[in-house]
């Protein structure tokens, strides 16, 4: 369903494991960086009353699991560590078309959206099945139903609001840069790190 072009080496999910205050610090920040974007695209895109009004309640679920992992973070003792640059996300977003037009930018934010979506997803599988806090491992599951629904959605309305542009084709080209892109991360204790 996700498309991606390289899977995760479920090596990652050890490193994680081994570094769960870092790999909980990050993830709270993404959740925050993902209820922003979405309200980025909202501001850039507010004719668009559909996508309005459910990437409004996207923003809000993503403050949520922001909050939810910030709850872990403080029930385990940890702290919420400072916010770090997420290497991963910037590298991706060099591909993004950002001298386009306004429509052919939305369509770019939104399968940027949907690809960064896929990979937390495939990543929060990874850690679902594989590490052995239980607690964890269900929270990780519930989170990988939520970001399948999050990618769909974003692919929905880029086909949807882009019907003069090759979608598919614009969505194919990501998925190549990202395969290659993510050859160099999964070795460290972040999200997409």
């Amino acid at each position: 369903m996700l498309h991606l072009k390289l899977e995760t080496d479920p090596r990652w999910a050890r490193i994680a494991e081994e570094h769960i205050e870092e790999i909980l610090t990050d993830h709270a920040w993404c959740e925050q960086k993902a209820a922003t974007n979405a309200i980025t695209i909202i501001t850039h895109n507010s004719q668009y009353e559909d996508l309005v009004t459910d990437l409004l309640e996207l923003a809000k679920e993503e403050l949520e699991h922001f909050q939810m992992v910030h709850n872990i973070i403080k029930e385990r003792g940890y702290t919420l560590g400072r916010e770090r640059k997420d290497h991963y996300v910037n590298q991706l977003y060099k591909f993004m078309n950002t001298g386009g037009n306004r429509l052919q930018s939305m369509v770019d934010r939104l399968l940027f959206s949907a690809m960064i979506e896929a990979r937390s997803c495939e990543r929060f599988k990874l850690l679902s099945q594989n590490i052995k806090d239980k607690e964890l491992a269900k929270f990780y599951h519930d989170l990988m139903i939520s970001e399948a629904g999050h990618y769909t959605l974003f692919i929905t309305y880029a086909r949807k609001y882009g019907k003069d542009i090759n979608v598919d084709k614009r969505w194919k080209e990501l998925v190549e840069f990202e395969g290659q892109l993510i050859r160099s991360y999964g070795t460290s204790e972040t999200i997409h790190g």
